[in-house]
C-alpha cells in the first residue's frame, strides 16, 4: 500500500536521495571509531560505546557502533586459535615458508592430514576480534590457547587438492603402533597410491615421528613434507575441522553420547565442494606466511 500510494502521489516507487536514518557520526569519528577497534580487537560494541563516551563525552549506543564499524569494513568474527609460539617456534616457521615459497605448482600434490578432537558438549566463549577481510593471520587478530582433554571424539582425515580421505574415528590413545595400524595402513597409504606423485603431511607429533614409523614410511616409498613445529594453523585442513565445528555448533539438536557425536560427524563430512573449493586460497594464506610481517 505505501509503494502504491507513492506511485499515485508521486510518480515514483524509489527513496528519495538523502533519505533514511542519518548517520550520527561524521568520517573523523569513523575513523577515530576505526582506531579505538584496531587498538583493542577483542572489545564488544558496549566496551566500545563506553570508551567513546569517556574519550569524546558524546554517548553512543552499541548498535551505532557495530554499524558503523561494519560499513567501515571492519566485521566481528571468531579468532583464529593457536598453541602459543616461542621465539625459535617463529624463526623455524619463517625458515620453512621461505623454502618453499616457490611450490605453488606443487602444492597440488601434497596431501595434508591432522587429528582433531571435536567436544562432545560445544562450547563458544563468545570471543569475538574486529578485522578487515584478509588479516586472519594477524598477531592481533589471534589467541593463544593451550590444548586440553574434554569429552569428545578423536578422528583422523586428509585432503588434498579437490580431494579428501575418509574420516576415521580414533579411541583412546594414539601411539606409533596404532597409528601404523589403524591410520596410515588401512587408510592414508591407499589414499597417496590413488594420487601420483603425492606428498604426505603430518605434524610433529610423537606418533607420526616414532622411528617404526619412519621405517613403515620408507618401505611404503611415502615422500613427507617437512613440517615444522607447534604450527597447525599453517595447515589447510584446519579450515576442514573449523567448517565441521561450526556445523556442529549450528545443529539444534542436543547430542547426548560420543557415539551421536561420530555419527554427526560422519554426516558433516560427506562431499562438499565448497570445502573442496576453499582449499587453494587456504594455501595461498600458507604461502604468505613467509613474509616478515606475519608470525
Amino acid at each position: 500500500m505505501r509503494v502504491w500510494k507513492q506511485w499515485t502521489d508521486e510518480c515514483r516507487t524509489t527513496r528519495k536521495s538523502g533519505s533514511g536514518p542519518r548517520n550520527v557520526t561524521s568520517a573523523r569519528d569513523d575513523r577515530h571509531l576505526v582506531r579505538m577497534a584496531r587498538t583493542d580487537r577483542t572489545a564488544s560494541s558496549r566496551q566500545l560505546a563506553a570508551l567513546w563516551s569517556i574519550a569524546t563525552g558524546v554517548s553512543l549506543c552499541a548498535s551505532s557502533i557495530r554499524r558503523r564499524l561494519l560499513q567501515c569494513g571492519l566485521r566481528a568474527r571468531t579468532p583464529l586459535y593457536r598453541i602459543p609460539l616461542t621465539h625459535d617456534h617463529r624463526r623455524l616457521r619463517l625458515q620453512w615458508a621461505n623454502q618453499h615459497r616457490d611450490w605453488r605448482a606443487d602444492w597440488q600434490h601434497v596431501v595434508f592430514s591432522d587429528e582433531s578432537r571435536f567436544n562432545l558438549w560445544y562450547h563458544d566463549g563468545r570471543i569475538r576480534v574486529r578485522r578487515y577481510a584478509g588479516e586472519r593471520h594477524l598477531p592481533e587478530c589471534i589467541i593463544e590457547r593451550h590444548s586440553g582433554r574434554t569429552p569428545g571424539v578423536m578422528v583422523w582425515g586428509a585432503i588434498a587438492y579437490h580431494r579428501r580421505s575418509q574420516l576415521l574415528r580414533i579411541v583412546g590413545n594414539l601411539n606409533s603402533n596404532r597409528y601404523i595400524r589403524e591410520v596410515l595402513q588401512p587408510e592414508a597409504v591407499p589414499f597417496l597410491q590413488s594420487l601420483p606423485g603425492a606428498v604426505f603431511q603430518q605434524d610433529n607429533a610423537r606418533p607420526h615421528t616414532a622411528r617404526i614409523v619412519k621405517s613403515f614410511f620408507a618401505a611404503q616409498q611415502v615422500q613427507l613434507l617437512p613440517w615444522p613445529a607447534c604450527s597447525p594453523d599453517m595447515s589447510p585442513i584446519e579450515h576442514v575441522w573449523d567448517v565441521i565445528g561450526r556445523r556442529l555448533a549450528r545443529d539444534p539438536r542436543p547430542v547426548a553420547s560420543a557415539d551421536e557425536l561420530w555419527l554427526s560427524l560422519e554426516t558433516l563430512t560427506r562431499p562438499d565442494e565448497k570445502i573442496s573449493d576453499g582449499i587453494p586460497g587456504t594455501i595461498e594464506i600458507l604461502l604468505q606466511m613467509q613474509t616478515p610481517n606475519h608470525p
